[in-house]
């Protein structure tokens, strides 16, 4: 967490490609967040003294790689903030999955509940006490050997939501043992943050960052992720 990759620095925002495996912030592990690395990098590269400000306008998974951006304003925090409840934000991910779901392209919509206790979030009846909507919309870009390699965009952002939404019908993330179960393999959770669209919070600019995932791993490199970068 010593060398972030920066895709984009202004005196207003900074966009990182976040690696798999680090938290987004600090959590109970203790363990180095990317929240804090993009601390220091600004306190040093910038000789500021005292506490640097650094505004977390969203987050991504513990396993889950990809773009994200943060604020150095507190401006700037609030106005994407702001983006971010009005549906300005345009997120998007690659997900290969175990199988192959019956519609190739589908908008999904369910309600989820997350269960504190465990970290679980949960599929349930819209008329569950505390359900949120969670809506996404995926495409199926390759099939390969009874995987899939699906484009997601999501509606909505609720904590782990393309994992339990794809799980919930019967095409599990590749990797996700925590909602795939035994349908699930074996290995790093194999999705990924490809596209973050907003609008900047001063000049207005439309930006758009994107990032590839590790295209030698596997189970990335059995499919031909290049297609939306060729556009």
């Amino acid at each position: 967490m010593n060398d972030l990759t920066i895709l984009y620095e202004d005196n207003h925002i900074i966009v990182v490609l976040k690696p798999q495996g680090v938290p987004t912030c600090g959590d109970e592990s203790g363990d180095d967040s990317l929240l804090e690395a993009v601390r220091r990098y600004v306190k040093v590269t910038y000789e500021k003294p005292g506490n640097v400000y650094i505004g977390l306008i969203h987050r991504l998974d513990r396993p889950t790689g990809g773009v994200m951006v943060f604020a150095k304003t507190s401006k700037a925090a609030s106005r994407l903030a702001e983006q971010m409840r009005g549906g300005d934000f345009e997120k998007k991910y690659f997900a290969v999955l175990v199988g192959v779901p019956k519609e190739k392209h589908a908008t999904l919509v369910n309600y989820l509940k997350k269960n504190p206790v465990n970290n679980m979030v949960y599929i349930c009846p819209q008329t569950t006490d505390g359900a949120k909507m969670a809506s996404l919309e995926y495409n199926i870009l390759e099939e390969k050997g009874g995987y899939s390699l699906a484009d997601i965009k999501l509606h909505t952002g609720r904590t782990h939501q393309i994992r339990v939404q794809m799980a919930g019908q019967g095409t599990p993330v590749y990797g996700d043992m925590r909602y795939g179960g035994e349908n699930a393999k074996k290995g790093n959770l194999a999705l990924w943050a490809y596209s973050l669209s907003f609008t900047h919070p001063v000049t207005k600019e439309r930006l758009r960052f994107m990032a590839e995932p590790p295209e030698n791993q596997l189970p990335w490199k059995v499919f031909d992720i290049s297609k939306p970068f060729d556009l």
